[in-house]
């Protein structure tokens, strides 16, 4: 993972990994099949260091917020491996496990299976794409600037807008927003499933 954060993936390779572990790159082999085996190695590593195995709070709310805030915060954390989340499944053993439990956790909130992995993955997509268009990125903050100079006489409402955005706490706040707006969305979806069985 370090030499990844460090150089980003185009630098992972099996003899530039055992070169940076002082080994040769056949000895790797030993360890994992293949790069594409290694690359599914760092998904489960950075799902691992984000996602908790369970949802341990007081309500499937505060373990979803937790569970969001976690990833969030691993994926920023490592830049260089996020583009990773997004092109591989995280279909290793102890990523399943991880979902399993995750799963049990919603099932028990009242979650039926089906919406409970749909939660999972909407929420997981959410959080990737936060991390892509992150003010740390410079976009979203380039587009705020943007937007707060437009000309306000032309486009008053966005002139508005963009002033109350600048003034907010921090870059968290919108990721804040819009992860209350998906909870709300999901106990609508979590009444409206148990009362239809």
């Amino acid at each position: 993972m370090a030499l990844a954060d460090r150089e980003g993936l185009k630098a992972l390779s099996m003899r530039r990994l055992g070169t940076e572990l002082g080994v040769e790159a056949m000895t790797l082999y030993h360890h994992v099949s293949n790069k594409d085996a290694l690359l599914d190695g760092l998904v489960e590593q950075l799902l691992i260091e984000a996602i908790p195995s369970r949802i341990e709070s007081e309500s499937w709310q505060a373990g979803l917020r937790g569970y969001a805030h976690s990833l969030l915060a691993t994926l920023l954390a490592h830049p260089n491996v996020t583009s990773l989340i997004v092109s591989r499944p995280a279909v290793t053993a102890r990523n399943l496990r991880i979902m399993e439990d995750l799963l049990e956790a919603l099932r028990a909130a009242g979650f039926p299976l089906d919406v409970g992995l749909d939660v999972l993955y909407s929420l997981a997509g959410f959080v990737v794409g936060h991390v892509v268009t992150h003010p740390e990125s410079g976009e979203t903050l380039g587009q705020v600037r943007q937007l707060s100079d437009v000309d306000a006489e032309e486009f008053p409402l966005l002139a508005e807008a963009a002033a109350r955005t600048e003034r907010r706490p921090g870059p968290d706040s919108r990721f804040d927003f819009a992860l209350d707006a998906m909870l709300t969305g999901f106990e609508a979806a979590r009444t409206n499933s148990t009362a239809s069985q």
